[in-house]
């Protein structure tokens, strides 16, 4: 499974992780951590044009699909 949305494009960040010792002192940084976007693998039918397509969406385009349409989606996307 890609690791990167189909729609938002979003992908992994490296971010900063800290214990909560470190939070109290300043001190013994944890390093680095990378996290990842929730991703989950869908179906999405667009009755416009009669298909079913199976992508690799995070859950905010879940949203976005939900709100705008699948159809209007997808061609902003450019996957259509």
């Amino acid at each position: 499974m890609a690791k990167t949305c189909a729609i938002t494009q979003k992908s992994s960040l490296v971010a900063g992780g800290y214990s909560n010792r470190v939070r109290a002192t300043k001190f013994n940084p944890t390093g680095k951590k990378r996290k990842y976007p929730n991703l989950q693998k869908k179906k999405i039918y667009v009755p416009e044009l009669d298909k079913t397509f199976t992508l690799t969406i995070s859950t905010q385009a879940i949203k976005t699909i939900n709100k705008n349409g699948a159809y209007a989606t997808l061609k902003k996307a450019g996957i259509i």
